[in-house]
């Protein structure tokens, strides 16, 4: 029993040794088969690799043969090439020619198109000015009839006095921002004086601004008609307002003599009272030797000096006319002053102003071989009547020896003990045709204090 049991055991031992043997075999084989058949995957991904490298080197090579037929570096091109060439270079410069001859035409359509636009716009402003104008018009008439309209008892004999001192508009700066700000920096008391200059009157300029420094005036502005005299304001530290283009005013600016510029300035001084500013208007031929704005009165919407020579004809008198042949009524008694000088004359920012201004401009653009002057006294002036609607402006005239005119200066003062001691205000050289040595001399007179100044000068001129 014991024997059969170790035969049993060594047999069982030996069947389970046999069965690891076979597992172990199987075991390998598979191992074989699995490695085997990895290298058979990895040869045929390789090769499918190269054969999409082959299509896409032949697809390449088809694509530069046909884009390409000479070669992608050609030292010299067949001749039917060149020819080509040649054809599109000229081609080219046809069409440059002919695309440059267009940008010409359109420049010039542009430039056309641009001065109409320019045109249109410049009328667009008008009207909207007069619109505005009118309305602006309506609504201060309004309000001058609610407070004209107020019933009022009569104060004590002597003591009534009527409305004289017109309102001032409001001011407009949409209608000219530049000028605005200007003369935010240069007025004082929203008041300057102003002159028109071109390069005509160049010397007597330096004379008077030099004379305005030396009093010490600090609100004044020169609007330049040409560019010479913008820089030479410049150069010499003055204030200087260079307008915006306008043939209808340029033309006489640049070339102008001395009436016809004088002309523009009713033009030119509408802007300023809209922006709400007072205006010393001053030509350049006068001497400043005192501040003006100390002496006036500003009650009336024009203030002006007078061509007068004397108590009668600066203020005005009874001329009696005598006609013999009327018998009883042979004398007729008619008023007579002469006239205020255009030249120098301070208006207010009223209605009445602009209107009186917008007059004078008018009439003068209408018969420009006027005398500005002339005009300017008629329109002030004249009253209604049939036919004509006269200007309801108020007006001053100034003190004629504070103000002084040449006539007054050359004709009396000069002559008179007493009224030689008088210091005027200014000095105007309106009624001498040389202005620029007159002006130097009444500097060497009353600031040089040269006593001979003036006495090589006749009363008058020599023709």
């Amino acid at each position: 029993m014991p024997q059969e049991r170790e035969e049993l055991h060594l047999s069982s031992l030996t069947t389970t040794f046999a069965s690891k043997k076979t597992d172990r075999k199987e075991a390998m084989m598979n191992r074989r088969d699995g490695s085997l058949m990895r290298n058979n995957g990895g040869q045929v991904l390789r090769g499918s690799r190269i054969a999409v490298a082959i299509a896409i080197g032949i697809l390449l090579g088809g694509f530069f043969a046909v884009l390409y037929p000479h070669g992608l570096f050609i030292t010299d091109p067949p001749a039917k090439l060149r020819g080509r060439i040649g054809k599109s270079v000229v081609q080219v410069g046809l069409s440059n020619c002919e695309s440059s001859e267009k940008i010409n035409m359109l420049k010039s359509e542009y430039i056309t198109l641009s001065e109409n636009n320019a045109m249109l716009k410049k009328k667009v402003r008008e009207l909207n000015e007069r619109l505005r104008l009118a309305e602006q018009g309506k609504d201060n008439a309004e309000k001058q009839v609610l407070v004209l309209g107020e019933q009022h008892k009569a104060g004590p004999f002597g003591l009534v006095k009527g409305l004289r001192t017109n309102p001032t508009v409001v001011p407009d700066e949409s209608v000219n921002p530049r000028l605005a700000k200007i003369l935010e920096k240069v007025a004082v008391g929203k008041e300057l004086i102003v002159a028109l200059a071109n390069s005509n009157v160049k010397e007597m300029l330096e004379v008077w601004f030099t004379s305005i420094k030396r009093v010490g005036i600090p609100n004044y502005l020169v609007v330049a008609l040409d560019e010479e005299i913008a820089k030479f304001c410049k150069s010499n530290d003055v204030p200087v307002y260079e307008r915006d283009p306008d043939e209808g005013i340029d033309s006489i600016a640049r070339t102008g003599g001395n009436h016809a510029v004088s002309g523009l300035k009713f033009r030119i001084l509408r802007e300023f009272l809209q922006l709400g500013y007072s205006v010393l208007l001053s030509d350049v031929d006068i001497v400043y030797l005192q501040n003006p704005f100390n002496h006036l009165y500003r009650d009336s919407d024009v203030e002006s000096m007078s061509d007068g020579h004397n108590n009668m004809t600066a203020y005005g008198y009874n001329d009696v006319f005598d006609e013999p042949a009327m018998g009883w009524a042979r004398y007729a008694h008619t008023m007579r002053i002469w006239v205020y000088n255009s030249g120098f004359f301070y208006i207010r920012p009223t209605l009445p102003s602009i209107e009186l201004l917008d007059r004078v401009a008018l009439r003068l653009s209408k018969l420009p071989n006027s005398w500005d002057q002339a005009v300017f006294n008629e329109e002030l002036f004249f009253p209604s009547h049939p036919g004509y609607e006269g200007l309801h402006a108020s007006r001053r005239t100034m003190d004629f020896y504070l103000f002084m005119n040449s006539k007054v200066l050359f004709k009396t003062v000069r002559k008179d003990a007493k009224l030689k001691k008088l210091k005027p205000v200014i000095v105007h050289v309106n009624y001498h045709p040389d202005k620029l040595p007159r002006m130097k001399a009444v500097v060497e007179y009353y600031v040089n204090g040269k006593q001979d100044a003036l006495h090589p000068f006749p009363d008058g001129s020599d023709w």
